[in-house]
């Protein structure tokens, strides 16, 4: 009887002594990331078979239980791998919303001071100070125009590093998941008994890797995780660790893309793919707002240098030489894809900056057509040759592409960045118009011809001179104009007269045989006709097929930004709130309560000495039998 006494007293004493372990092990882990609450789980050890029935023998411990729920951890990941993603997102567009609608540093304030220095030369066309201060206003907009592409530059540069950063992360993570993944089931000889400190140190990389890319992990039977991210992709199978890499981009220079590598082919992940963690906003970050913030601006720039250029043509400068182009008109670019395998070059060029969209495209030659998607709605148009245009560009093509050769068109991606004044002389700047008209002095009835406006672009015979003699006083003859000499025109008072690229209006009654000449403007240094038709394209409605203004087209573009920015910092809140709801929930279930265990030490702790006064009771009835004579 000592003997089953003894038994019993040790196994509480072992039972307690695994209790207070166990409780000692939570509390010391109670501020360990990823450690769930442990517990000891005990039952009765087997009774003996007496004759009076069956007799208790002690308890024993069966196994140290991790508390654990895989539907509340699988809550926790999502929540916190789309908290990341919002949050990565937010941190990125709030540099742009920044930069565009800051008051000193955006486009808008240096906008309104290049168009306030063209109306100062409008006022005074002859003043040198005047077209000094407009050249100036105009090399200020060229820079602001250089320095917001330079910043979107550095930002998509920034991603680049931070791309690569997060791949070396991953797959360190990968390594270390596989290696556990090892040491797991080495460990683990018997399922029942699982290894609780390994598997929420996996666990924890995996909660990491998951912030930085959107990763699921599935138990297996044999105790390994097999983790996967992306639309399935593998990354961890039991003891095999597969890798990303960050790759050059073959299809844009200066872009890092991100490869999934199997064995020794590696294939690039879309962003859309990567849909959750900072990587994946990362990537969609670039595709998406930075592209387009990109594009619009250049938008801007290509229109604002296109419009301002034809009407700068169209006028005089102050030596009475045709204006030229006031901006050097960007170019778009066009990259052919690493694997083409065809000797053709595509080139495009802006012919209606109107019509621009601010979207890539993406040329693909197959089957004999030429498919063209714009990337913005990935809207497909199929043409049967090169070249054509469209949106307005038009695509060219030099040499035989191969089937399947690919190409990459950004209209307006580096306008910004290539937007510059054409010249340092002020004396170019052509504020005048290059007409002149006049009425005879020997005039006798009461008409009267204003000076008269060009059109845009320029006719090569606007300058030839032109007179109108007027017949009678409702009929005029032209002679020397560019198309032949029309006789017998009727006239209406008020009525615009159109000829060799000129339109006059002339009011009044005439007299027969009162003539009117239109001409070269000579010594037209004081004239401001073109000044002010270059004022006028502020408020003019010359980009997205003729619905903005330059200012109009940048507000839409800074507004977009905002919104965009006070979205996804409200989705990051709520996503923070959601996944610090998750957490609590797993952590009221798995986390370590310091009061409960502070209250399970007292409690192993009485078990303990209970236990123990119960060894000290079966060595003193032993010691009565031993004294037994």
């Amino acid at each position: 009887m000592a003997s089953g006494i003894f038994g019993i007293g040790l196994s509480g004493l072992a039972a307690a002594q695994a209790g207070l372990v166990t409780t000692g092990h939570n509390i010391a882990n109670a501020s360990t990331p990823g450690f769930h609450r442990q517990e000891v789980v005990q039952t009765n050890s087997t009774p003996q078979v007496t004759g009076a029935g069956f007799v208790g023998s002690g308890v024993k411990v069966d196994v140290v239980r991790r508390i654990y729920s895989d539907f509340l951890e699988s809550q926790v990941g999502r929540a916190q791998a789309q908290a990341a993603y919002y949050n990565a997102y937010s941190t990125q567009v709030s540099q742009i919303e920044g930069l565009l609608s800051d008051p000193n540093a955006g486009l808008a304030p240096t906008l309104q001071s290049f168009f306030e220095g063209v109306h100062g030369l409008a006022a005074d066309p002859s003043s040198v100070p005047s077209r000094g201060a407009m050249l100036s206003a105009a090399e200020s907009l060229a820079t602001r125009f250089r320095t917001l592409d330079t910043r979107m530059r550095e930002l998509n540069t920034g991603i680049n590093a931070q791309v690569e950063s997060t791949v070396a992360s991953v797959n360190s993570y990968a390594r270390e998941i596989a290696a556990l993944n090892n040491r797991i089931t080495s460990t683990q000889i018997d399922p029942s008994q699982p290894p609780n400190d390994l598997l929420d140190q996996r666990g924890q990389l995996i909660a990491q890797l998951n912030e930085l890319v959107g990763a699921t992990a599935i138990i297996q039977s044999d105790g390994n995780a097999t983790v996967t991210i992306g639309s399935g992709q593998a990354l961890v199978v039991g003891t095999q660790a597969y890798r990303l890499a960050a790759v050059q981009s073959a299809e844009e220079q200066g872009r890092t893309d991100v490869a999934y590598v199997a064995g020794a082919s590696a294939s690039v992940l879309a962003p859309q793919s990567l849909n959750g963690g900072s990587l994946g906003a990362l990537l969609s970050f670039r595709a998406g707002t930075l592209a387009d913030s990109q594009n619009e601006l250049g938008r801007i720039a290509a229109g604002l240098a296109q419009s301002f250029n034809a009407q700068h043509r169209a006028g005089q400068d102050l030596r009475g030489a045709a204006g030229g182009d006031f901006f050097n008109a960007p170019t778009s670019t066009v990259y052919s894809h690493a694997a083409n395998s065809g000797g053709a070059t595509v080139s495009a060029s802006i012919t209606d900056a109107s019509g621009l969209e601010a979207s890539d495209y993406r040329l693909v030659y197959t089957g004999g057509a030429y498919q063209l998607t714009r990337l913005s709605d990935n809207s497909t148009q199929t043409y049967a040759a090169l070249p054509q245009t469209v949106d307005g560009m038009t695509i060219s093509l030099a040499g035989a592409p191969g089937n399947g050769d690919s190409f990459l068109i950004q209209p307006t991606r580096n306008a910004a960045r290539d937007f510059s004044v054409a010249f340092s002389d002020t004396a170019r700047i052509a504020a005048a118009a290059p007409i002149r008209t006049a009425s005879s002095l020997a005039n006798l009835g009461s008409g009267a011809i204003d000076a008269g406006v060009v059109s845009v672009p320029l006719d090569a015979n606007v300058q030839q001179p032109v007179t109108i003699t007027f017949t009678s006083a409702t009929t005029f003859n032209v002679t020397g104009t560019g198309t032949g000499n029309p006789v017998g025109v009727a006239y209406t008072a008020g009525a615009d007269v159109t000829y060799n690229g000129w339109t006059v209006r002339m009011t009044g009654a005439p007299a027969a045989g009162d003539t009117f000449s239109i001409g070269p403007n000579t010594n037209g240094t004081a004239d401001n006709r073109n000044a002010l038709a270059l004022a006028d394209l502020q408020g003019a409605n010359t980009l997205k097929g003729g619905t903005a203004s330059y200012q109009g087209a940048y507000g839409e573009l800074t507004s977009a930004i905002g919104n965009a920015a006070r979205d996804m910092n409200v989705a990051a809140i709520a996503q923070d709130s959601i996944a610090a709801s998750a957490r609590t929930s797993q952590q009221s279930m798995s986390g370590v309560n310091l009061d409960e265990e502070a209250a399970n030490l007292l409690r192993f702790q009485q078990s303990f000495q209970a236990s123990s006064k119960v060894i000290q009771v079966a060595s003193t009835l032993f010691d009565t039998i031993l004294g037994i004579r």
